[in-house]
C-alpha cells in the first residue's frame, strides 16, 4: 500500500489560502469579515491536522468555510454593522457580472461560486454545504434564472 504524504499546515495555507478567502468574500459581502473568517477557518485546520490527503484538506477547508460563512449570518455582530460595512461591493465589482452575483441569496452565491468558479459538480457542493444534491441542482437552476433576469435588466437599462 502506498503511503500518501501529508501537507504541512504552512502547504495547506499557501495551497488554499485565496480559495477559502474568495469563498468567504463571495459568501459574506465584506472583506473584513471575509478575512476574519479566512483566519478561524485555517485555525480550526491547525487543530485538525493531519488530513489523509490535500484533496480531503480542501474539500474540508471549503466545509468549514462555508459554515463560518452561516455563522456569520446567525451572529450579532452582523447585525449592529453599518449597511456600507455589510455589502462592499467594490469588491464584487472588480469582475464584470459579479455585482449581479452580490444580488442572489448568500448560499445561491455560494453554490454558483463552487460550481463555475471552482468546478466542483453538484454532488460535491452537496457534500459541502450540507444539502443534498437536488437542492443544489434547484438552487443552480434559480440561480441561473435569476442571474440571467438581473443580466437581462442590466443590459435594458444601458
Amino acid at each position: 500500500m502506498e503511503e500518501v504524504k501529508t501537507l504541512s499546515a504552512d502547504e495547506i495555507v499557501y495551497a488554499y489560502g485565496d480559495l477559502v478567502y474568495r469563498i468567504a468574500v463571495h459568501y459574506t459581502g465584506n472583506v473584513q469579515e471575509a478575512e476574519d473568517i479566512t483566519q478561524e477557518a485555517f485555525l480550526s485546520m491547525l487543530k485538525r491536522l493531519p488530513f489523509e490527503s490535500a484533496e480531503h484538506a480542501k474539500r474540508w477547508l471549503i466545509k468549514v468555510t462555508v459554515n463560518k460563512c452561516k455563522d456569520y449570518y446567525k451572529s450579532a455582530r452582523r447585525k449592529n454593522l453599518p449597511l456600507d460595512e455589510n455589502l462592499n461591493a467594490a469588491y464584487f465589482q472588480q469582475t464584470e457580472g459579479l455585482e449581479e452575483l452580490e444580488k442572489l441569496e448568500p448560499l445561491d452565491r455560494s453554490i454558483i461560486y463552487l460550481f463555475y468558479y471552482e468546478g466542483y459538480s453538484a454532488k460535491e457542493i452537496a457534500a459541502m454545504t450540507g444539502r443534498t444534491r437536488n437542492a443544489v441542482n434547484i438552487r443552480l437552476s434559480r440561480a441561473r434564472g435569476t442571474l440571467k433576469g438581473l443580466l437581462k435588466e442590466g443590459d435594458n437599462n444601458d
